[in-house]
């Protein structure tokens, strides 16, 4: 170890020690004899972490310090609450505000809202989220993000939650489903109802470009609302128009919006999908790394999966989209439409992201989450599987069953090679995103057949990439898991193992934490972590869910304004 480094330390100490003597009131937890990994790429050092009204008081030697609740790390791994950058959680919390499925990983935060936001929701834009909140027996209660993050306050949360604003929630307000140019009118009101959620504490602006109807958006549109975000100091996230075919085009229209809406840019979940795209993510990795070196705020997350999840109508032509799920119902159910779909559908395109042609058969297509009960003995099946105990073509048994559900299921689709999700992982500027809502086992949640990452995408990492196949180093992926996404939400009072900062807190045995959720058994919880704190409050404690909900609504730049204003 370095002079410096040793008087470093040496201080850190002392002012813990010096803490303890000064008459101050006693910690709340003391986490002693841990190895640290404080977040920020540096190698792990031993101390212990004292906290106090939520925060992290002190780090050093605190053997002697008097504290309410001591915690023995001897031997595990002390670092920072892991982010998530993209969650989904913002229905289901309000289901299970615990989150099982989350804090089990070792996840104190998520971001939330990919194009569809849980605000603000009015018009036609809570029609189109009405699905969904049927499928959970939730009243909306709330219009806006201000109404949302009280009502979240209210019956307290187990993880700490922030919000980006939809482009999708937006169009589909001020325009509806249909397939047309924002008018200069629309424009002006989906700026102002921009400008309205940033003010409300969302984090910026995102886009789900794949689907309906936010592909029936222009490159121009998008702009439009990401300099609005812009103007409060918000973040443009993106869901890129293709990840397959078209990626290349599709990078090209989000460096656009970066440069021209000068706007920092977040890639969700990175990936080349479809067989014909595999070995691409070089290319990829190398247009990212151009762009950042022209001066462009990019940045990306992904999850070490094989698989992706999404709504099974994403197997359907924008087109047979406009006018939302009943139209696209009828379309199904008319044979000269549905012959067009099938069409469209086995021809590649560089135009949308045409999913079927990514795949080998629809044996790569497992079935999720459906809404009509009959349908529920499909999940966890594969469309191959049930197109052959049906007797029918897959693709017309993928069809029937989209038509059987009205729209609604979701499922898994193996489009993706392991060399190019490493890679793109591996990146310093990519995070991790867990890409699925919080669920657990029990209850309502636990009849769904999520995607395993729900409950498994941080241990899987640290297990896959750092354990067994050595990509990265413990403390590469405690970055990737705390100090860099912090870093990249503004998030300054949290992140890192830090005098001051929020204690969020977690502590697990880096020799046996893993992911346990498949894709066959899903349910299953991440085993390994020790103890996670929120917010300096234990919500695992010697490896048992404690049921506490201190978590807090974490509000964007442009909310910090306008309190200080």
């Amino acid at each position: 170890m370095s002079h410096s480094l040793r008087v470093a330390f040496a201080f850190t100490a002392l002012l813990g020690a010096l803490d303890a003597r000064a008459g101050e009131p006693p910690f709340d937890v003391v986490i002693a004899n841990g190895h640290v990994i404080d977040g920020t790429g540096s190698p792990w050092y031993a101390a212990d972490v004292g906290i106090r009204g939520g925060r992290i008081a002190a780090i050093g030697k605190l053997a002697g310090a008097s504290a309410v609740r001591r915690i023995d790390a001897t031997g595990k791994i002390v670092a920072p609450g892991f982010i998530d950058m993209l969650g989904q959680s913002e229905l289901t919390i309000l289901v299970d505000p615990r989150v099982p499925s989350k804090i089990f990983q070792g996840i104190t935060t998520e971001i939330t809202g990919e194009g569809k936001s849980i605000a603000p929701i009015t018009g036609a834009g809570r029609g189109a989220q009405q699905s969904l909140l049927d499928h959970y027996g939730i009243k909306a209660d709330w219009t806006s993000f201000a109404e949302y993050f009280a009502r979240l306050e209210r019956q307290r949360i187990g993880i700490n939650i922030g919000s980006y604003v939809g482009a999708t929630t937006l169009r589909e307000i001020v325009i509806g489903e249909e397939d047309r140019p924002a008018t200069a009118a629309d424009m002006q009101r989906m700026r102002g109802l921009v400008a309205a959620a940033m003010r409300d504490g969302a984090m910026g602006v995102s886009t789900s470009l794949e689907y309906t109807p936010a592909p029936y958006a222009s490159t121009e549109e998008l702009i439009g609302l990401a300099q609005e975000a812009a103007r409060f100091g918000g973040i443009y996230a993106t869901h890129m128009r293709s990840e397959g075919d078209g990626i290349s085009k599709a990078l090209d229209e989000t460096f656009r919006i970066a440069r021209e809406a000068a706007i920092p840019v977040e890639i969700w979940h990175l990936k080349v999908s479809g067989k014909a795209n595999w070995g691409r993510m070089p290319e990829v990795v190398a247009r990212i790394e151009a762009a950042r070196a022209s001066g462009l705020d990019i940045a990306a997350d992904t999850y070490a999966y094989p698989a992706w999840a999404n709504e099974m109508s994403a197997f359907v032509p924008p087109w047979a989209h406009e006018g939302g799920d009943a139209k696209l119902v009828e379309r199904l159910k008319d044979p000269a439409a549905r012959a067009r779909i099938r069409k469209d559908m086995e021809t590649p395109s560089e135009d949308w992201d045409n999913e079927w042609t990514e795949i080998d058969s629809a044996a790569a297509i497992t079935i999720g989450v459906v809404k009509n009960p009959a349908l529920l003995p499909l999940q966890g099946k594969t469309v191959a599987a049930i197109a052959a105990a049906r007797g029918k073509d897959p693709m017309d048994t993928l069809l029937d069953i989209l038509v059987e559900d009205g729209g609604f299921t979701y499922c898994a689709v193996f489009g993706m090679r392991e060399d190019d999700i490493a890679l793109a992982f591996v990146q310093p500027w990519t995070s991790v995103d867990n890409d699925s809502s919080g669920t657990s086992p029990n209850g309502v949640l636990g009849t769904e057949h999520p995607h395993p990452r729900a409950y498994g995408a941080f241990p899987r990492v640290l297990r896959k990439y750092v354990r067994e196949e050595h990509r990265l180093t413990l403390e590469d992926a405690i970055r990737k898991f705390s100090g860099l996404p912090a870093a990249r939400m503004r998030l300054a009072d949290r992140g890192l193992i830090k005098r001051g900062l929020a204690a969020d807190v977690v502590v697990f045995d880096a020799a046996t934490i893993a992911d346990r959720a498949t894709f066959e058994a899903p349910n299953q919880l991440a085993t390994g972590m020790s103890w996670v704190l929120v917010n300096g409050v234990p919500v695992i404690a010697d490896g048992a869910m404690t049921g506490a909900r201190p978590g807090r609504v974490l509000r964007g730049p442009g909310y910090r304004q306008t309190a200080a204003n």
